[in-house]
């Protein structure tokens, strides 16, 4: 056996099972998009992994009984196996893998290098893919939404949409982790993919290639009836100034009203949502986040915010595809009474997740360590939030380029406007 690996393993283990004491600023989530994590559900911090005092005291001797059966097991494969020699580095990952598995938490898990590097270029609003995001913890890969602009939707891929197929090898039995990284490739190629989509006889399929996505994550313009409309498509690092800029030119023009589109939002950053939150209300709190051992966090409304005179009436639109960050705005505002939210019911995304990097470039690992709650202490998590006016958009409304949503939105400012 290979001593030194022996011993990174080990000290890896130790960092692992030591994450869920780490307290973290991590709103993420299973909206995974398959070139990257523009939403997931990520932190406002990505740090180092360190350990307690006692934890640093645990020596791997001390471990040694508790893992006697995994080194058992390693040289038995190293012994036996058929194929030699073996991938040691690939069984270090798999058995992290495995162990985060074994929590039951589909929101913790493990993050190939390959995958935590996708995940932290796309939130800087740059990365090659179709530019979906996907659930992986469900049968099959499954769209949650795809990127305004982005080849998948171009493409006509639909929130709901399963992966039932990639380039004509059948998903039935593969985990849609490796589903997603069989769909991820450079830009200018082409992937095949077969989806079913609920009330379609047949399956449907799309030949989709992929590209190099550069999105906006914030913009906005003003409608009929001067009613400013700004919609955020991601909580990533440049959010901010690109929202502050399209608040400053819209504010500028004196908006009778506003609109919020958080449609198709998978999430992104926790500070950013508490930003972006704090753009709309003068004062209050943004969310709580509930700790397992009864510890709490609140996140204040942040000062200064460019849009929070309540004499100008505000809604949010919303979606089955609005989660994480998305929900934390949408719920804030609705709690507050700044906004009515118009649309679907959202996600339900309402637990914390922490990325933890681990050494010499091995991945890391994504744990969950609080649940959030609304200013009016409600957990959205497995439930979603309810719209004060729900308007539907169906698959007709979408290959029409109709936005029922977005017009019920419209008609209720204009309304408000004129009382």
């Amino acid at each position: 056996m290979n001593k030194t690996l022996k011993a990174v393993f080990i000290v890896l283990a130790v960092i692992t099972l030591a994450l869920g004491s780490f307290a973290g600023g991590f709103v993420t989530g299973h909206l995974l998009p398959f070139a990257g994590f523009p939403g997931i559900e990520q932190t406002d911090l990505i740090v180092p992994a360190t350990v307690s005092p006692e934890q640093q005291a645990a020596t791997p001797e001390e471990l040694s009984s508790l893992f006697s059966p995994f080194w058992e097991a390693w040289t038995l494969v190293h012994e036996n196996y058929v194929d030699q020699p073996v991938d040691d580095v690939a069984l270090m990952r798999g058995a992290i893998r495995g162990m985060m598995g074994a929590l039951g938490d589909e929101h913790s898990s493990y993050m190939s290098p390959e995958d935590y590097e996708h995940a932290n270029a796309s939130l800087e609003g740059e990365y090659e893919g179709i530019g979906a995001y996907v659930d992986t913890t469900t049968e099959y890969l499954t769209i949650t939404s795809p990127m305004p602009g982005s080849p998948a939707e171009r493409a006509g891929l639909l929130p709901g949409d399963q992966v039932v197929a990639i380039d004509g090898d059948d998903m039935t039995g593969i985990d849609a982790e490796l589903a997603r990284l069989r769909v991820i490739g450079p830009a200018g190629t082409t992937v095949h993919l077969t989806v079913f989509r609920e009330g379609e006889k047949d399956l449907l399929e799309f030949d989709i290639v992929r590209a190099k996505i550069t999105t906006a994550s914030a913009t906005g313009e003003m409608l009929e009836g001067g009613i400013a409309y700004v919609q955020v498509t991601t909580f990533g690092s440049k959010t901010m100034p690109e929202l502050q800029a399209a608040l400053r030119e819209l504010m500028a023009q004196n908006p009778k009203g506003i609109i919020l589109d958080l449609r198709n939002n998978g999430g992104g950053y926790l500070q950013t949502a508490v930003e972006v939150t704090s753009q709309f209300l003068g004062d209050g709190v943004a969310l709580y986040e509930q700790y397992g051992d009864g510890r709490r966090n609140t996140y204040e409304i942040i000062p200064g915010g460019l849009a929070t005179d309540e004499n100008i009436p505000m809604l949010v639109l919303i979606n089955e595809g609005s989660a994480s960050a998305s929900e934390i705005v949408a719920g804030a505002l609705q709690d507050a009474g700044r906004a009515k939210l118009v649309g679907t019911v959202s996600y339900g995304k309402g637990s914390v997740q922490q990325w933890i990097p681990l050494s010499n470039e091995n991945g890391a690992v994504r744990v969950t360590i609080a649940k959030w709650l609304t200013p009016n202490e409600k957990t959205i998590h497995g439930v979603g939030l309810t719209p004060d006016y729900e308007v539907d958009r169906t698959l007709e409304d979408r290959q029409a380029d109709r936005d029922p949503q977005l017009d019920k939105a419209v008609e209720i400012l204009l309304g408000m406007i004129e009382q």
